[in-house]
């Protein structure tokens, strides 16, 4: 088969697989794209909302709907890594034995993930970025695909430690969830208080996920995108030249290349799910603001005066 007929064949299984979520999750549309766009990106998502709109169950959702082992993890403050990576304990023969953490799994879900100590939120740094974790200096691979879906609470500061901006870049995407409308919100109360819950099938296997994060990576870029894509985030740093005055004026400190790299992944993506071979600007621009928003940090004057990350990424286009 080749590669078209391939990125078709896994286009009717994403739309399958959309199919398979809404069972569960009514709205959120948007939320669940960029998800699944990160996930077959190779990324891990930011969810950024307030309590009870349903995160936990899209996650776990998605999960099954993948065919992945999901784990969650309440980050609380007397989390330990221990807590996280899993620890060596002597066994009767008095051998030490690893017992694997949490984050031995596909989908680790981090709920709160700010509520937790600096130490305990770096135990995923390397998890992260390397598929990997060391313990007592024992090298541990994790299984593959692996992704990490965290929350944060945008309303509850107190008793929060802030994500590093070192942790935030390693996430594709920050993902601002909102409170349904009516109309969805009048379905959600039917649909969790009847009797019979809906079951959602299989589409995807771990093999075909990767299979599928293959195809995206080869699918061909044009010299243009990539350089609009990486001109936009240099445009996001206030010392560079190509800096727009928005960005001088109201940014302390813009987007790395880790931006770049993801615009081009996530612009891939959005690509192929909406039947396209390649991607261009308008892709682009399309998954910019969930990429960028996290990476770009405001000064106290944006603050101030009420500017939004979303009108400053708007500017850099």
């Amino acid at each position: 088969m080749s590669d078209v007929s391939s990125l078709k064949f896994q286009l009717e299984k994403y739309q399958a697989l959309k199919t398979e979520i809404s069972k569960i999750i009514i709205g959120q549309d948007a939320v669940i794209e960029q998800i699944l766009i990160s996930i077959f990106s190779g990324g891990h998502s930011l969810l950024v909302g307030v309590p009870g709109l349903a995160k936990t169950l899209m996650v776990n959702t998605i999960a099954k709907a993948l065919g992945l082992d999901f784990k969650r993890i309440q980050f609380t403050p007397d989390l330990m890594p221990s807590d996280i990576l899993g620890s060596e304990i002597l066994d009767h023969d008095r051998q030490f034995k690893f017992i694997k953490g949490p984050i031995f799994c596909n989908i680790l879900l981090a709920d709160e993930i700010n509520r937790t100590p600096p130490k305990t939120q770096a135990a995923l740094l390397e998890a992260m970025q390397e598929r990997s974790v060391t313990i007592a200096g024992q090298h541990y691979e994790l299984d593959v695909p692996y992704f990490v879906l965290a929350t944060q609470n945008p309303i509850e500061q107190e008793g929060t430690y802030p994500l590093p901006e070192a942790q935030l870049d390693r996430f594709m995407f920050s993902i601002n969830l909102t409170y349904p409308t009516f109309e969805e919100e009048v379905k959600v109360v039917k649909l969790t208080t009847a009797a019979s819950q809906s079951q959602v099938n299989v589409i995807f296997s771990a093999e075909e996920i990767l299979e599928f994060q293959n195809l995206i990576r080869k699918i061909p870029v044009a010299d243009n995108v990539v350089d609009y894509a990486v001109k936009m985030v240099v445009r996001s740093r206030p010392a560079s030249n190509e800096a727009t005055n928005l960005v001088k004026q109201y940014v302390d400190w813009g987007a790395g290349p880790r931006a770049s790299q993801n615009l081009i992944l996530a612009a891939k993506t959005y690509a192929a799910i909406n039947n396209k071979l390649s991607p261009d600007i308008e892709d682009v621009q399309s998954v910019a603001n969930g990429i960028l928003s996290h990476r770009i940090i405001k000064n106290y004057k944006a603050e101030s005066d009420g500017i939004t990350s979303e009108s400053i990424i708007k500017d850099l286009f």
